[in-house]
């Protein structure tokens, strides 16, 4: 079976990698020194249809399928992971809203999420609670035809400018989801700084002090918090950073073609030395196989087959850990260059890391695949037969 992509994909291709290489490329180191993207960036994006990636046209969104989806993804991940990371957040509560918003919320948030009129982000981790989403501390509280929120929110993805926050707490010991406005009060929000790597996805602490929210601000019903909600919402989440890690891996390749292409070493080009060649070998291949997984992810949510939440489990595990792996190689392959800010693949190898714990980490996605797997082959294996 030949895997490729139809024309109308492979132009869309063309389209992103155009958009990252002339608008985002240029500047993604200094974002990366000042841990913070451009308000003039997030508007051409929003201009050119990016932020509506994921809702259907009917919702002012571009409607692009999954594949076409992920490869934005890809060349926008290859550019820089933080901005790959609005695109993952955004899309992420657009999804959850487009699945389980009431027809109100839908009709109010939609079209200003596809537009990029608004910014929405994720709000489910918590400083005592990162995997065990179901145990989140924050909690809602009925009052009247309102909720009060209090609790905390850590490691928000672009919290410091996020219009809305799908925030995550327990009603009643029920995990429930709701949505809550930058300008509502009793949200207070502090920023992150500092961090190892995606510097400039301004990252946010979110305090919620008796924060009144109404009723209606409710996603989904009670106790649908985990099982649906985020459920929908880190499912895209892991298909769009395996997609940003095959970029990743693709960024470290390039920059060592071109390296090794004019670097000397004993008297010979480096792309001339065995172990070298080894290296260049191993990364171009996984990277290549961390692509077709994506490739079968996407197409499985294309068609709606069930499998699709493992392949997607399967496509982040890999991809997360290729994409560390040829950035740790990158920087072993340019040396001490490799270690200094005049050269990409430092910043490549420090976001990669933090690809292998965001959206499930690389052990979280171990337990996954080898549970969904195993119920797999109960259900329909010679057991079941």
């Amino acid at each position: 079976m030949k895997i490729e992509l139809t024309p109308k994909q492979k132009q869309g291709r063309e389209a992103f990698r155009a958009f990252a290489e002339q608008e985002i490329i240029p500047y993604a180191d200094q974002w990366d020194e000042s841990e913070q993207i451009s308000r003039d960036l997030i508007e051409k994006m929003a201009l050119q249809g990016y932020l509506g990636a994921v809702l259907p046209e009917r919702s002012g969104g571009m409607g692009l399928d999954m594949i076409t989806c992920g490869l934005l993804n890809e060349e926008v991940g290859r550019a820089c992971s933080s901005v790959r990371s609005l695109l993952t957040v955004h899309g992420m509560v657009s999804l959850v809203l487009q699945r389980w918003g009431s027809p109100e919320q839908k009709e109010v948030w939609l079209p200003q999420l596809a537009s990029g009129a608004r910014i929405a982000a994720f709000g489910l981790t918590e400083a005592n609670v990162g995997s065990d989403a179901k145990s989140v501390e924050t909690t809602a509280t009925p009052s009247g035809n309102s909720y009060l929120l209090n609790g905390r929110k850590k490691w928000i993805t672009f919290g410091q400018i996020a219009d809305v926050f799908l925030i995550f707490a327990q009603s009643e010991g029920k995990p429930t989801a709701f949505l809550v406005e930058r300008k509502t009060p009793g949200l207070v929000i502090n920023p992150i700084r500092g961090m190892l790597g995606v510097r400039a996805s301004m990252l946010a602490e979110l305090r919620l002090e008796d924060c009144c929210i109404p009723a209606s601000n409710l996603v989904g019903q009670v106790n649908f918090g985990f099982s649906h909600v985020a459920a929908t919402a880190l499912d895209y989440g892991r298909y769009s950073v395996a997609w940003g890690c095959v970029g990743i891996g693709q960024a470290c390749v390039e920059a060592c073609l071109r390296y090794t292409n004019v670097r000397r070493q004993f008297g010979a080009y480096l792309r001339e030395h065995q172990l070298v060649q080894q290296m260049l070998t191993e990364m171009i291949t996984n990277v290549k196989a961390a692509r077709l997984l994506c490739y079968q992810a996407g197409y499985l949510k294309d068609v709606r087959d069930p499998g699709a939440i493992t392949e997607t489990s399967i496509a982040k595990y890999f991809a997360s850990r290729t994409a560390f792996k040829a950035a740790n190689d990158a920087v072993q392959i340019h040396g001490a260059n490799g270690c200094s800010s005049e050269y990409k693949v430092q910043r490549y190898l420090r976001d990669a890391k933090i690809m292998e714990i965001i959206e499930g980490s690389t052990q979280m996605q171990q337990i996954n695949i080898a549970r969904y797997t195993c119920q797999e082959e109960m259900l329909d294996g010679p057991a079941a037969r």
